[in-house]
């Protein structure tokens, strides 16, 4: 077999190998399909008019693109020196001018009325059936549901995609960055509003199917609106470029029928009610652990990793003169957040009592301190529990010393 040979034979099994891999990529079920040239299935209204726009400005620029140059190439081609075809002399014509400014205008007069009327539904939010507030941290979503059937929900939903599939160590799945512990569930037909606002850096909402997407900024509040047509699940992501797991905040909205939404709400404000617990308790250090565990997988892991090692610019966990030390520096860190970590004031003051817990007893540490519910209940007014690490050992419900401190300043 000659060299030529052996190529094509090497080519041939390349592109089998590359033509198998392809093949076996699925697409992903309310997210871009293989091959997907056309924007996003439109299931609201809104994005289909923008659909619509799409198409109709781009049949307007392929026809001018085609005329003018096709006009150019016959020009020179029918005119050129080689066929004895002289230069013409001559000065402006007020025609053609008159002609190729009114013709332009009218093209733009013809794409911008359609598409100042979409801009202008897009910002029409009046009237709506539910209100959400998006809350975009780095580096996950906030929900809070504050007007209409659900009202009082609120939850945080964080990328479930195991570090193995995003490391390359497991193979992926076909929601591979695009899946989340806690999805966004709302009821089909019914108008929704979207307040966007963000704890820390610029984020973007974006549903391409809904047409939607709106800035997340700190500071201000923006608003946007949808109306599902058809149940099912919709995908999509952070917009903007808002740090290094930016590619890690995707936003998932089930959207389903209004008996099973009514379901869905009675179910979460039970779930809600049960993960609230009591916060005057006094927890043993095991229930603590145990509570804690979850809180950590679902909020924390992702950046300071399961093994709390940290990574990067994430500092390690796991031996932290912050987790071994008095608790007033590690509940102020989880309170108001600090530098890349954000506040997690929004956990009730049961999980942030068992993760604290979790911490400091998990790994390398073993304090055997207990962190009571009651103390952070404290802490968010101000009043911090003395002691901690080498400032002391709780006793079983959490106290030392029977003692407080006011934050100074």
């Amino acid at each position: 077999m000659n060299f030529s040979s052996k190529l094509q034979a090497v080519l041939f099994t390349a592109a089998m190998v590359l033509s198998s891999q392809a093949l076996a990529v699925e697409d992903m079920p309310g997210g871009p399909a293989v091959r997907q040239l056309n924007l996003a299935a439109p299931v609201t209204g809104i994005a289909r008019d923008i659909h619509w726009l799409h198409w109709m400005m781009l049949v307007i620029c392929v026809v001018i693109f085609v005329a003018v140059f096709a006009v150019m190439f016959y020009s020179i081609y029918k005119h050129r020196k080689s066929l004895g075809h002289k230069p013409a002399s001559f000065h402006e014509s007020t025609t053609v001018e008159i002609i190729w400014t009114i013709v332009p205008f009218l093209i733009v007069i013809g794409m911008a009325l359609p598409a100042t009327k979409t801009v202008v539904a897009m910002k029409d939010t009046t009237n709506s059936d539910i209100t959400i507030k998006v809350t975009g941290y780095q580096w996950k979503w906030g929900y809070d549901y504050l007007k209409g059937e659900g009202e009082g929900i609120a939850f945080l939903s964080t990328l479930t995609t195991p570090r193995e599939q995003i490391n390359g160590h497991a193979e992926r799945s076909n929601t591979y960055l695009i899946e989340v512990d806690n999805e966004l569930v709302v009821p089909v037909n019914c108008k929704v509003r979207i307040i966007t606002t963000a704890n820390d850096v610029i984020h973007a909402w974006m549903i391409p199917a809904f047409g939607v997407k709106q800035d997340a900024i700190p500071g201000f509040v923006r608003d946007t609106w949808f109306r599902a047509e058809k149940v099912g699940v919709y995908r999509g992501q952070c917009a903007e470029l808002c740090g290094k797991e930016h590619a890690f905040m995707p936003i998932v909205v089930r959207v389903v029928s209004n008996e099973d939404y009514a379901k869905w709400v009675d179910g979460k404000k039970k779930e809600m009610a049960a993960k609230a617990s009591d916060p005057t308790k006094t927890y043993t250090l095991e229930e603590l652990k145990d509570r804690g565990a979850k809180v950590y997988a679902a909020n924390c892991a992702a950046c300071h990793q399961p093994n709390g090692k940290g990574a990067g610019p994430i500092p390690a966990l796991d031996g932290s003169a912050v987790v071994n030390g008095p608790f007033q520096a590690q509940m102020e860190r989880i309170l108001n957040g600090k530098g890349a970590m954000p506040s997690w004031k929004t956990l009730s003051d049961v999980e942030l009592a068992s993760v604290m817990t979790y911490t400091r007893n998990n790994w390398g540490s073993s304090t055997g301190e207990l962190i009571q519910p009651s103390m952070f209940t404290q802490a968010r007014t101000g009043k911090f529990p003395e002691g901690g690490g080498k400032g002391g050992k709780t006793t079983d419900n959490g106290a030392t010393k029977d003692a407080v401190k006011p934050v100074k300043g």
